[in-house]
């Protein structure tokens, strides 16, 4: 047997001695464990309480700000309502592969919603091409509707842009989009739908 063999075994022999001395601590450990992560998933995440958004009906009318309960649910019911991919970019802040989803504007006027509550988030006349694989906005339908966090990920510091319905992550805004804002809402397609407007 070699030296690293020998090594690779004692530390083998070295780690299974300790597992088996701290079996009886790890298995009590465990149920406390399992039970706060039950308890992690079963709890509501976000403060409840009424946010301030501007209502818009499917006809693409301004009925002007409400006050509306903010959705608050539990990890658990959001993995329920929500698609897999859909949770991972709303709740966890994730981001999808660019071109992946719907990006181009669409064909008919209407607005985008959130995913998750349906608030309006964006006009789709104000959807413009690019270039990033991603929907892009020069602004949104109101200011109010969202909300915007910076955030430090991947060592860059970038303007998040949530719901203000119910807290999800939406996407990013930047400073390099068109006129009249100059401003690019780059968005997740899996956060948003589409609401053709109505008429009559």
């Amino acid at each position: 047997m070699s030296r690293l063999e020998e090594t690779l075994a004692m530390d083998r022999r070295r780690f299974l001695r300790a597992a088996l001395t701290g079996g009886a601590v790890l298995l009590a450990g465990g149920g406390l464990l399992a039970s706060r992560v039950r308890a992690a998933v079963n709890t509501p995440v976000g403060q409840p309480g009424k946010v301030l958004v501007d209502i818009f009906d499917d006809h693409g009318r301004d009925l002007g700000p409400r006050e509306i309960p903010k959705l608050i649910l539990t990890d658990a019911q959001w993995q329920q309502k929500l698609p897999p991919a859909s949770y991972d970019i709303m709740r966890r802040n994730g981001t999808e592969r660019a071109f992946s989803g719907d990006h181009e504007r669409p064909a008919v006027a209407g607005l985008f919603r959130c995913k998750a509550c349906d608030t309006a988030l964006y006009d789709a006349a104000t959807e413009f091409d690019s270039g990033t694989g991603w929907p892009s906005f020069w602004q949104p339908i109101a200011r109010r509707n969202v909300i915007e966090q910076t955030d430090h990920l991947f060592g860059m510091t970038r303007t998040a842009i949530n719901c203000k319905g119910c807290d999800s992550h939406l996407g990013h805004v930047f400073d390099d989009g068109p006129v009249p804002t100059g401003l690019r809402y780059c968005m997740n397609s899996v956060a948003l739908h589409f609401v053709p407007y109505t008429t009559g």
